[in-house]
Formats: C-alpha cells, structure tokens, sequence
C-alpha cells in the first residue's frame, strides 16, 4: 500500500446532522464535528459537506490521504452521485458529490451505504472477529467470515459481507431489504413495521393513545408502566420481533452468516429478541399438514451466555471413508448461526468501515 495507516476523514450523514471524523489506524482523532445537514436546501448542504471537511483537514497534523463515509438510501455509489434519498430530498434527480469533493480536496473519494459499512466494520473489528476469538478460546475450529448487518431506526438497512468482501451490485443497490414484503400488511414494504414509525403506529393502536410516543418512550412503558399501557408497549416489541424475525429468517436462508443488529432501536433488544428467536426457529407446515422447521439453520441469540455456549459445542462430528473403519473427516451436521448485537457501536462501526473500505482502493 502506498499509505501506511493513513488519515481518512469520513462522514456519517442523517436527515438531520451530518457528523465529520478523523480516523487514522481505527481510531478517531480528536473530537467529531457536527453540523446540520440542511436536508431541503442542496446548496447549503454541499456547503455543509466541505467547510465540515475543510475545518477537520486543517485541524490534523498530516495530509488527508481519502474521504470515505456513508450515505443512507440507494445511490450510484460506484460513481460517486448520490440521487433520490427519502430523507435528504434536496439531493433527488442526482447530485455528483464524489466528483465535486474530488476536485475540491485532490484526494480519492469514496461514498457507500451506511448499512454497508456498518456491516463491512463489524466484519472487521467488531462482532465478527470477537466472535471468532470467542470460539478459539472455547477450542472450537469452527471460523465464521461472513456477516449480515441490520441497522434499525428511520430506516431498514442491510449490509452483507461475503468473505471478507462488501456484496455491491452491479447498481450500488444490492441490499434493498426495506422493499421487501411486510407479513403484518401484505401490501407494504417492511419498512412500514421495522422502523421507528411502525413501533410508533403499533403502539398508538394498540393502546388507544393519539399522541405518537418515541420508541424510547415505548421502551419505558414496557418496563416501567403499568396496565394497559405495558400490555400494549410489549405487544409492541413483540409484533416488532416477530416481523423482523420472519425477514431475517429469509436472509439466514440466502447468505447463510450470522447477523449483527445495530442502531437505535436496537437497544430494546431484550423486549423484541424472544418473537424474533422463536420465529426463526418456527416451524412451517405443507398443504398435507406435514411439519418442517422454519430453517435449515439453529439460531442462537448470542448476547445470552448459555445460548453461546451451546452455539460453540454443538455441530461438528468425525466421519469415515465408505467402508473404512477411521474417522478421517469433519461433518457439519447442525449448521448454526447467531445474532449479535453491535460490538462497536452503530456510528464507531460505519465509520471504521469507511475507513478499511479506503484501504482496500488505496493501493
């Protein structure tokens, strides 16, 4: 590589802030700069985006060596234009952000989706790698290197890691999981339930309330109230847990990895992970009543120690050459995977991505 450890700045940008770091070796330097993405106004935006930048580079002791970061929502990231995002509106009909930083910093730049990076960052340092160390430790040989990541807030966001690589698409956009069927309303995406809007819809219909509570509020309600209100609060985590169980079960299916869960409304993960473990391990039933499991997969919730620890004994037996009496090979007879929650921290994980995502152009 031509950099050794260098300096990248990067962004994590939302509807509402737009937040700037320094990161050089996985650590940020200094303090982040936040500022106001002005989500309506382009010109003002773009402003944003360079004196944010501007003012980061000119508080560092070295030269910038890349800009990498995050932008929510579909884009033509390959190429560096960012187009039609639900919650950065002024930036629809396409906006050349890349080239346009280009040519103001003379640095490369590369833009990607957040869930990506936060799938690509805890692939990397974070879940993934704990995971593995926890494994060797118990003397299990059994390495995980794939990961598919969740992110859960205003959005529905995923990112998949494939040996080590980002799963991109031959359009930016290989991972559109918020499109895809809701199993609470048959004619909306997902999104409409696994999204801070539909905690808030479920909980306001089933407790009668007009005013639409925060997902923290919910969260309150759940533990701390009483009557009614509880009810409906863990009704609606369960229904939560239930919804994003039965995408997850789909996902399990196509890319066979563990998942990591990361955002806001992951922290009430207590309340929503028993709907969504028992959905994964539910069962389907045929036309003739025949019963078949949900998965081909056990799923294990890896937060709970007792979960890990039948995650880590289980599933691996020594076979013999037909007709021969010596145990010579390995089977892997009960395929598992577990969900984690984020290890480095929803943001911490978009940016180190944004950063080993740099790395790997920079050479």
């Amino acid at each position: 590589m031509k950099h050794k450890a260098p300096l990248i700045l990067s962004l994590d940008a939302g509807g509402t802030n737009f937040v700037f770091y320094a990161v050089k070796g996985n650590k940020i330097i200094g303090e982040p700069i936040q500022k106001p993405s002005y989500a309506n106004n382009l010109n003002k935006s773009l402003q944003t985006i360079v004196e944010g930048f501007e003012t980061l580079a000119e508080q560092q002791p070295e030269p910038v060596a890349a800009l990498s970061f995050a932008f929510p929502g579909p884009a033509d990231y390959e190429n560096g234009i960012i187009g039609d995002l639900g919650n950065l509106p002024a930036y629809r009909d396409g906006v050349a952000l890349g080239p346009l930083l280009e040519e103001k910093f003379g640095i490369p730049v590369f833009i990607n989706n957040d869930a990506d990076l936060f799938a690509y960052g805890e692939s990397i340092c974070g879940c993934l790698p704990d995971l593995n160390n926890k494994l060797k430790a118990t003397g299990s040989r059994k390495t995980y290197r794939n990961l598919v990541g969740l992110t859960l807030g205003t959005g529905f966001g995923l990112g998949v890691v494939n040996e080590g690589h980002l799963l991109r698409g031959d359009n930016s956009m290989p991972n559109e999981i918020w499109l895809m069927r809701n199993p609470e309303y048959p004619d909306a995406n997902i999104e409409e339930s696994i999204s801070i809007r539909g905690i808030q819809r479920s909980y306001r219909k089933l407790s009668g309330d007009k005013e639409f509570l925060t997902p923290k509020d919910i969260y309150e309600q759940a533990v701390h109230g009483i009557g009614k209100k509880q009810q409906a609060a863990l009704e609606t985590y369960r229904i939560f847990g239930y919804n994003l169980g039965d995408t997850i079960a789909t996902l399990i299916s196509l890319y066979d990895s563990n998942v990591v869960i990361g955002g806001g409304i992951a922290k009430a993960w207590d309340l929503f992970m028993p709907a969504l473990i028992k959905q994964l391990n539910s069962e389907f039933i045929t036309p003739e009543g025949k019963h078949m499991p949900r998965l081909t997969h056990q799923v294990y919730a890896l937060e709970d120690e007792s979960n890990f620890k039948a995650f880590a004994s289980g599933g691996e037996k020594q076979v013999a050459l037909p007709g021969k009496t010596e145990a010579l090979y390995r089977y892997n007879h009960n395929p598992r995977v577990g969900i984690m929650k984020s290890a480095l921290g929803t943001s911490q994980a978009v940016v180190t991505g944004a950063y080993h995502f740099a790395l790997t152009k920079l050479v």
